[in-house]
């Protein structure tokens, strides 16, 4: 009767994967329990169908640079060469000269698909959440630009400073199901 030997090599890739196996499983539960801690918690939001972009969301945070930020609804977009919510209103040139844009921070990119279409992205680290892009797309474009509490960087106050000034009563509270209110359809 012949024993069988496995090599060290053998030794440590079987100790690997085990111990790889078990911390997949450990992330995996906590989580999971913390998204099932998570779930009866209220979180504020902004209801995209009440905003009327009125810039209070930049200026009345507590924090230092506001957790909203602009978000860009991809399949309801235009893709429009003159998009309202990237360039001025009575630009007198299409081009990306800093007078003719509408983001105060440049936090809109544009990359160009073909004739006459452009494809608009939003770089977070750079939005401050004014709302003059979503106030220009939703004035002459198709709304795809609207603004959302990101959830990793509020607070969330008891009483939200901005829900107290909103004029438009946009900033709700919901549930951790409904953290962010898309605006997709």
């Amino acid at each position: 009767m012949s024993k069988k030997h496995i090599t060290r090599k053998q030794f440590l890739k079987r100790c690997g994967v085990t111990i790889a196996g078990v911390a997949v499983i450990s992330v995996s539960g906590l989580a999971v329990k913390r998204m099932l801690k998570r779930e009866g918690e209220m979180f504020w939001q902004i209801d995209p169908a009440k905003c009327t972009f009125c810039g209070r969301c930049a200026t009345d945070c507590v924090l230092s640079v506001s957790a909203v930020r602009c978000i860009h609804a991809n399949r309801v977009c235009g893709y429009c060469d003159l998009c309202g919510g990237y360039y001025r209103t009575n630009v007198k040139d299409l081009n990306t000269a800093a007078e003719n844009m509408l983001c105060p921070t440049g936090a809109i990119g544009r990359k160009y698909v073909e004739d006459p279409y452009f494809e608009y992205t939003i770089d977070e680290s750079l939005c401050n959440g004014c709302g003059k892009c979503a106030k220009g797309c939703n004035s002459f474009g198709n709304g795809s630009l609207y603004l959302q509490v990101k959830q990793e960087l509020c607070k969330n106050c008891n009483e939200c400073k901005i829900s107290k000034t909103c004029p438009s009563g946009a900033i709700v509270r919901v549930t951790a199901g409904k953290a962010y209110l898309l605006k997709d359809g």
